[in-house]
């Protein structure tokens, strides 16, 4: 097995003259977890998006097991903060759009398509509309259906933000339990900093824009994690060293937006 399944170096990103990252470089081992955190308007979403093929950048080399990531490919997943499910499609026909776009869809697909929403709990609801599903159960289909194009690469961009508190802690367990099943490369944003270090084998934190790695934090949590590591000293630890790197940048983001509107105000 490869040492490496995904490599960045020296990624820069601006828009117009506004610099959003500055010299990015990563490694991410095959099957890791790596969360991304960060205070807003960091770059973390224009990150991923390059990593996907759907933003290109100005400098710099992406590479998944060797091969140069240029333009979106089925080796890697992206997984939305909204769902963005089709109405008049069924649960099973949303999980397969994905194949569809890429030619791929037939018996087989089909079938492991199906295995796949028993995976992430959704067995007996193939049939179901997405109106008649609650946002957890939405955002279920939405990793089933990056899932079902078994890509190299699941990039996930805060899907449980919109999810209330109890569901997103129920919704952490599932995706450890359906990660530890299938063992993808997993890249996912959020900016709840607990929610990273339960997740994760390594906690990458980004700075203010523009976007740099400030340092990059390995979790040595046991696992399987129960939700109640939550509220072990050695976990708390984790979640204090990750926020003393980001507090300061968040407050001057914070206060610069909110100096900022007042002078639209005035």
């Amino acid at each position: 097995m490869a040492e490496t399944k995904l490599s960045i170096s020296g990624l820069c990103k601006s828009f117009g003259g506004l610099t959003v990252l500055d010299d990015i470089d990563l490694t991410v081992a095959p099957g890791e977890f790596v969360s991304l955190v960060g205070p807003s308007g960091c770059g973390k979403t224009t990150f991923l998006r390059i990593i996907a093929g759907l933003e290109p950048c100005e400098q710099g080399d992406i590479r998944i097991d060797g091969q140069r990531v240029t333009r979106p490919g089925v080796d890697r997943g992206f997984v939305f903060q909204a769902d963005s499910l089709l109405p008049w499609r069924t649960v099973l026909g949303n999980a397969l759009i994905g194949l569809e776009v890429n030619g791929a869809r037939n018996n087989e697909t089909r079938r492991r398509t199906r295995s796949i929403l028993h995976l992430v709990g959704l067995g007996g609801f193939e049939n179901y509309y997405p109106r008649q599903l609650s946002g957890g159960m939405r955002q279920r289909v939405n990793l089933a259906r990056a899932l079902a194009v078994n890509p190299e690469v699941l990039l996930m961009d805060e899907p449980f933000s919109a999810l209330d508190a109890q569901t997103r802690e129920i919704m952490q367990t599932e995706l450890v339990r359906i990660w530890s099943n299938g063992r993808k490369t997993v890249l996912f944003i959020t900016h709840q900093i607990d929610e990273a270090v339960y997740l994760s084998d390594r906690v990458v934190v980004f700075s203010r824009r523009p976007g740099r790695i400030n340092e990059i934090v390995k979790v040595e949590l046991p696992r399987p994690r129960p939700l109640s590591i939550k509220r072990t000293p050695e976990f708390v630890a984790y979640v204090d060293r990750v926020w003393k790197q980001i507090e300061d940048d968040v407050r001057e983001s914070v206060l610069g937006e909110s100096a900022a509107a007042s002078a639209r105000v005035d």
